[in-house]
């Protein structure tokens, strides 16, 4: 760690009073040794990452990091403040900053050193030597496990907590160097971890010691991921029960032995991005929460661990990893937040059959001309001269893919709700719905009706000797029955009504109606930039042409949804053209790259600029696909393939007139958003403009925005 940091990387005095200018005056001192090369890009990149997760950690630390491209070496920068920073941690400010910078393909051995950091964090005399040093050497030497250049007496008080870094160090460095098997009786990432069978409190009076397996993992990787490992370990202890903790962080992870996790009596997944290879652990009392309450409450999770297993309880909601389908809700979250995420699990898994097959339909359609519906199949004539029968297979193929939109939406729904098991009833009724004619909405009803069986299901106290069939016959029979039965008998047909009941209004509307429609479509496409107020626009649009025979009015509203979603990244491309001195150099870099994403309809183009600036982003955003949305009714433009942004505008009825739309609507985007940043005095860098009397210019009077 000897490269990472050094006194001058050390700040002793920080005077910041928020966490950006904290990360700040901490980034410059990296800048300054050419450890980072572009300061906003690398300070937008600890920004997002904070956005993600609050950093701040109880017992007064804030632990900000990111991996960048603008990093040139994994670089450690430890500030110290007086009065305290507020970086989100539930027992106040913190007064001991840590500011980690990975490159973006950071190695191994940087990684696994950076993690035994994160572990000293969760030593109380290691934190408490660093409020005591003198100076910025004795700071960084503490921090590297090296004997201080000079031994004053606080740091001397600390010399334990030193050699416990050291020899923590040494540990992550012979892992990073290659010897990465752990001993016997060794943790999982190399640090010292109770071995499976060793003597604990419990073992001592010779009763078999409870056993936990636990999985940590954080967004970046590097620190959360091995402070919540320590803190569990720590805990385990002191409960007297055997834990071993599997961290899987950026330097890679080494797997719990199979033996390990079969004689576990308990798992804790303390993680926020995916758990890989989660299927070792199924059948067995599992806690599964956020990696910070593997930090601040280890205690509680084994203790609720402990219960669930008194209980005979098998299986846990599961909470997310990186993915949509993997999120089941967070204890103490509302039922509609629960809704949201189990809908969103379904539409994301959704949309690529939507593009796969509806660009294919498309095709065919632009190939053998607006007949080719009425082809015979392929099967029984190709002529592989003809370019008919081509423009047939193309679609032929996208009908097929067409065929799987919705048991895909109702079959994901109920897996975002209960985990693997929702699969076979949610694609049965997904598939019922479709053969009954409910369509779009009895897949969701399927969907969710799925799920609530098996999860209802799974809180059946299960004899042990039956748990091992439950997954593969029980849940899958028993639940794609109720399913089966409610969708044909019960709630089937009134679906089927109301589904065509707003097919039919869809294709009445017309004039002022269409065009009121047309802006309330852009306002949802444009509110949340690709998230679930998008997504629900986006599917209403491609629900109506899902068809062989999609209606005049359902190409319309295909075509209003999709110009609307191009404007947000088009217009904050135009803008950062236009008026450069508004946005940041990592934003102007953005600018360039939304010029194709916006041309490919991909509104997420929008997302930097609106996660930097979203009170004016947002509603400028909203306004431009609102005029876009209209326009494009107004104009009648009707649009066969549900993707391709300007890609596809040979698909497109009246082209020039639907471009025209997008041009407006990215227009208004982009005048709105430099009106709106152009009325804070303040530079993208954050400092107050000054406005001299004495300024001879009026560009030295000219406010500019953040």
């Amino acid at each position: 760690m000897s490269d990472m940091i050094t006194a001058d990387l050390v700040d002793l005095d920080l005077s910041a009073d928020t966490k950006e200018a904290a990360a700040r005056a901490l980034a410059e001192r990296m800048v300054a040794l050419g450890r980072v090369t572009d300061l906003e890009g690398f300070l937008a990149d600890v920004a997002a990452r904070e956005a993600q997760m609050p950093t701040g950690l109880d017992g007064g630390i804030g632990i900000p990091h990111c991996r960048s491209e603008h990093v040139t070496e994994p670089t450690l920068a430890f500030g110290r403040s007086a009065a305290g920073i507020d970086f989100g941690a539930a027992d106040g400010p913190a007064d001991l900053i840590f500011l980690i910078a990975a490159p973006a393909g950071a190695d191994d051995a940087h990684l696994t050193i950076l993690s035994s950091l994160a572990r000293q964090l969760m030593n109380a005399e290691f934190t408490d030597a660093l409020r005591s040093a003198g100076d910025a050497a004795s700071a960084a030497a503490l921090i590297r496990g090296e004997e201080p250049p000079a031994a004053d007496a606080a740091v001397a008080a600390s010399a334990d907590s030193e050699d416990s870094v050291a020899s923590s160090v040494a540990a992550s460095a012979d892992a990073a160097t290659g010897n990465t098997a752990p001993a016997p009786g060794a943790h999982a990432d190399g640090a010292d971890a109770p071995a499976p069978g060793a003597p604990t409190a419990a073992a001592a009076d010779g009763e078999r010691p409870f056993r936990i397996v636990a999985v940590t993992s954080c967004p970046t990787g590097i620190a959360h991921t091995y402070m919540a490992a320590e803190s569990l370990e720590n805990a385990g202890r002191e409960a007297g029960v055997e834990l071993v903790v599997e961290t899987q962080g950026s330097a890679g992870f080494t797997r719990l032995d199979p033996a390990v996790i079969a004689a576990a009596d308990g798992v804790i997944f303390a993680h926020d991005v995916a758990v890989r290879e989660k299927d070792r652990f199924a059948g067995k009392p599992t806690v599964d929460t956020g990696v910070k309450a593997g930090i601040n409450r280890p205690a509680e999770l084994i203790a609720e661990v402990r219960e669930k297993a008194a209980r005979g309880e098998a299986t846990a909601a599961a909470r997310p990893g990186g993915t949509p389908v993997e999120r089941a809700g967070e204890p103490g979250e509302g039922y509609g937040t629960k809704l949201r995420k189990w809908l969103m699990s379904g539409v994301s898994y959704m949309v690529p059959f939507v593009a796969a097959g509806g660009l294919l339909i498309a095709l065919g359609f632009a190939i053998g001309g607006y007949q080719i519906n009425e082809a015979k199949s392929v099967t029984e004539h190709f002529d592989w001269g003809q370019v008919d029968s081509w423009g047939a297979l193309l679609f032929q193929i996208g009908a097929a893919a067409f065929g799987f939109l919705v048991p895909v939406l109702a079959g994901y729904i109920a897996y975002g709700m209960a985990d693997r098991p929702g699969l076979v009833p949610g694609f049965v009724g997904g598939a019922i719905s479709v053969t009954i004619g409910a369509g779009f909405l009895g897949g969701l009803v399927a969907g969710l009706i799925a799920g609530g069986v098996v999860l209802g299901i799974q809180r059946i106290n299960i004899p042990p000797v039956m748990r091992g069939i439950m997954p593969v016959v029980v849940i899958p029979l028993v639940s794609s029955a109720v399913v089966g039965f409610l969708m044909f008998v019960v709630i089937g047909k009134p679906i089927s009504e109301a589904q065509k009941g707003l097919t039919d209004w869809l294709n009445s509307l017309s004039g002022t109606n269409a065009i009121l429609l047309g802006v309330l479509l852009g306002l949802m496409m444009c509110f949340d930039l690709g998230g679930p107020v998008n997504k629900v626009a986006y599917t209403f649009a491609t629900a109506g042409i899902t068809v062989a025979a999609p209606s005049d009015s359902a190409m319309k509203i295909m075509a209003a949804v999709m110009a609307a979603g191009m404007v947000p990244p088009l217009g904050m491309a135009l803008a950062t053209t236009i008026r450069k001195k508004l946005f940041t150099t990592a934003e102007r870099e953005n600018g360039k790259a939304a010029w194709v994403l916006g041309a490919s309809f991909i509104s997420e183009g929008a997302i930097p600029f609106a996660a930097a600036d979203p009170l004016r982003v947002i509603p400028a955003s909203m306004a431009g696909g609102a005029v876009t949305g209209a326009l494009a009714m107004a104009f009648g433009s009707t649009l066969r393939a549900p993707h391709g942004g300007i890609w596809v505008t040979f698909l497109i009825g009246k082209p020039f007139l639907y471009l025209l739309a997008i041009a407006a609507g990215t227009a208004v985007t982009a005048g709105l958003v430099i009106l709106l940043k152009g009325m804070r005095k303040t530079t993208p860098e954050g400092t107050p403009v000054t406005e001299s009397p004495a300024a001879t210019t009026a560009e030295a009077k000219q406010p500019v925005a953040a």
